[in-house]
């Protein structure tokens, strides 16, 4: 392989690099999915820049379209990622041939979408399925013994902050704190604590750390520190797992649309109200089709 073809879109700013694999030789998925490829694609100075990678690979569902593989953009993979889903549903029902409610296979599950276009912009709506509660399947560390029980505001202290965490599994982990802080403020903790957050001895496999204010009932602003990314403009699955957050700690109403409000837009929630599925809607969009040289990409890769 020579080359990569790619589209890249975002969801409120959370942007991406779709790679079809679908059709692809196993030596051109293989070298595609590369960690130090993907760090690589996705630097802002040295590559094309990007959250992540985003690769298609033939489904393991019946009826589904895709698989879905989340490639951060430290070259990690994560299970899920919600605003990434909607620009995969948008991709394949402009490109693919598939209908507009294109079920896709994931690190969580094969999850359902319905994509509209409305007024020339595409909205996504995604059933992202049962928000997973309890500290074995977020996971977190600890005694086998409290395996079934759930974390809500649970005391930490990192450094001089005291938090109160409440932890939320949407096929991947999330750590979600509510804070008292505005827009300038709430994201200059998220940059402080976020490190440290997710790298917590209380999640084995990392986190992802929101950093939330309930504005008012039904409303949440939120800056997210993303595992492998950092701060980014949104984060579907950060989203879904505050609202979820918010509905358990009597901030927000299971069964209405919680509207969370994230650097880069705003996200419709809506938690069931006995929290058997979580969905979200928001835009994706396209911003432009690439391809870029393998031999050249990695020649002007960033020093190791």
């Amino acid at each position: 392989m020579t080359a990569i073809d790619f589209a890249k879109y975002h969801g409120l700013g959370n942007d991406f690099l779709i790679v079809d694999l679908r059709e692809a030789t196993d030596a051109r998925a293989a070298a595609v999915q590369d960690a130090g490829i993907v760090r690589a694609l996705c630097d802002r100075q040295f590559g094309v820049g990007g959250d992540g990678v985003l690769a298609l690979l033939p489904p393991t569902t019946a009826g589904a379209v895709a698989r879905m593989r989340v490639l951060n953009a430290d070259g990690s993979e994560a299970e899920m990622c919600g605003n990434g889903i909607r620009c995969v549903a948008s991709y394949l029902t402009e490109r693919s041939g598939a209908g507009p409610e294109p079920l896709i296979d994931t690190g969580a599950g094969p999850l359902r979408c319905v994509v509209e276009h409305r007024h020339g912009a595409t909205v996504v709506t995604v059933d992202m399925g049962r928000p997973r509660l309890t500290r074995g399947e977020i996971p977190m560390a600890g005694d086998p013994a409290r395996a079934g029980e759930r974390c809500i505001e649970q005391p930490l202290t990192i450094g001089d902050a005291a938090l109160r965490i409440t932890a939320v599994s949407m096929g991947n982990p999330h750590a979600v704190a509510f804070v008292d802080d505005r827009w300038e403020a709430l994201r200059a903790r998220a940059e402080a604590l976020g490190p440290t957050l997710e790298h917590h001895a209380w999640f084995p496999r990392r986190t992802n750390a929101e950093f939330a204010r309930q504005v008012e009932r039904d409303r949440i602003d939120l800056v997210v520190w993303e595992r492998g990314c950092g701060i980014t403009l949104a984060c579907g699955t950060g989203a879904c797992a505050t609202a979820v957050a918010a509905c358990l700690t009597d901030r927000a109403t299971p069964g209405h649309a919680i509207a969370v409000r994230v650097l880069g837009g705003e996200l419709a929630i809506t938690v069931a109200a006995d929290y058997s599925t979580v969905a979200m809607r928001g835009p994706a969009a396209h911003v432009f089709d690439g391809q870029v040289a393998i031999a050249s990409l990695l020649a002007a890769a960033r020093p190791a």
